[in-house]
Order: C-alpha cells, then sequence, then structure tokens
C-alpha cells in the first residue's frame, strides 16, 4: 500500500475539521499508515471456505415475557433501602 504524504494527511485533516500542528504531522502520519496496513491485511485476509455470517444467531428481537412475581422476603429486600415507607422503598422526588 502506498505512503500517506503530508498533503493527503492535512486534507484530511480539513475535512474532518482537525486542527493538527506541524509537529504532530510525523505522528500522525504513522498512526494513519499503520490503521491502512491493518486495514489491507483484513481486506486480504483468506476467507476461503468460511460461511458469511451476519450474526450468531437468526434470532432476532428476543424478548422475556413481563410478568408479575411475587417477592415474599420484603423485610430482606428493605434492609438495602435507605429509606422507606409503607413497606416501599422511599426515593428523592423526581418529577415536580
Amino acid at each position: 500500500m502506498a505512503d500517506v504524504s503530508k498533503e493527503e494527511l492535512l486534507h484530511i485533516a480539513k475535512l474532518a475539521n482537525l486542527n493538527i500542528k506541524e509537529d504532530e504531522l510525523d505522528n500522525y502520519l504513522a498512526n494513519l499508515q499503520d490503521i491502512l496496513n491493518f486495514s489491507n491485511i483484513v481486506n486480504n485476509a483468506n476467507t476461503e471456505g468460511l460461511e458469511e455470517t451476519i450474526g450468531e444467531n437468526d434470532k432476532y428481537n428476543v424478548f422475556r415475557k413481563d410478568e408479575v412475581k411475587e417477592f415474599k422476603e420484603n423485610e430482606l429486600l428493605l434492609m438495602n433501602a435507605k429509606e422507606q415507607e409503607r413497606n416501599m422503598f422511599k426515593i428523592p422526588k423526581v418529577i415536580n
């Protein structure tokens, strides 16, 4: 892959509205070149014999059923409450 020139980097920086200082150019060039080299490796990876996958499985929008379950140990649960009122957590008012 061809090296990125300083002019190309400055053009990209201008498009991205980045202010790159002159003393930072070499560092940015090296980082950009590393990224492009890695993307070239990924693009040229051997995928012969691999099946195309989009996700881990074919299930989409899997939701659990919304069920009310009774919790019988309220005292144990309310031990974590900073404040409680009428056997419930008491929290600060959030809506005026």
